[in-house]
């Protein structure tokens, strides 16, 4: 019931679509048994597809999870495993549905352990789209991925900022551009800001993002972000 208020004041702040997960992917979050992910996540899954209008996400690393959510009514896949998992491939492309493919490196427990690469947007790129390229292989239309470059996920200060410059690099590979940078502590990194105190901090990179190729923002404040991105899409397409 909780779920349901929550994902229904969303929709009515300006949500374009409600991302439901049941496992956490901060650093050094454990990972959270297949059981219990479901369990968490497709009852709601199953209330909002029954009450709201617009597209429900599941995010999971898992495929099983995928599949059940989908079977309740998500139409989108949020993987933060980049579809690694050659069984989300399959499932992904079996139900007919979108997918994110995420760049992270490691897992949630180890990616923030020295992340280190020679050429980070260079690397994140080739990443993304080799897993592209393996989803298409199996069937998955491009138009149908999103990528996600994972602010946060395995990269330092200096590699989430140059990802955000250079978003619009990502454009090319897939049929739409992910940003999730809402409240994340490179934020505080920037502005020294603890986590419920960020929204100022998140409204300027959801702008950002915006400005420079991202095609969806991910974020907690909808109604704020919302009347950012009106502004934000204007000036993108003002001649």
């Amino acid at each position: 019931d909780d779920a349901l208020r929550r994902a229904e004041a969303c929709a009515e702040a300006g949500a374009d679509i409600i991302d439901v997960g049941g496992e956490s992917t901060r650093p050094n979050a454990a990972l959270v048994p297949e059981a219990q992910e479901r369990k968490r996540v497709v009852p709601v899954i199953a209330a909002l597809a029954a009450e709201l209008e617009i597209p429900i996400s599941i995010d999971s690393r898992k495929p099983a999870v995928a599949r059940a959510a989908v079977e309740a009514g998500a139409v989108l896949v949020n993987d933060v495993g980049g579809l690694r998992d050659p069984e989300m491939i399959a499932t992904v492309a079996e139900l007919g549905v979108s997918a994110v493919v995420m760049h992270m490196q490691g897992t949630p427990e180890t990616m923030q352990r020295d992340p280190d690469y020679n050429d980070i947007v260079g690397n994140v790129k080739a990443w993304l789209a080799e897993r592209v390229a393996a989803a298409e292989a199996a069937g998955v239309a491009r138009e149908q991925l999103i990528v996600d470059p994972g602010i946060g996920f395995g990269k330092t200060l200096e590699h989430n900022l140059a990802l955000m410059a250079r978003l619009a690099e990502f454009r090319v590979i897939a049929g739409g551009v992910l940003l999730g940078a809402s409240r994340k502590s490179w934020l505080e990194a920037l502005s020294g800001a603890a986590p419920e105190l960020r929204l100022p901090g998140s409204l300027a990179a959801a702008t950002a993002g915006a400005l420079t190729g991202a095609d969806i923002v991910r974020v907690h404040d909808v109604a704020a972000t919302r009347q950012a991105m009106d502004v934000a899409n204007t000036l993108r397409e003002f001649k």
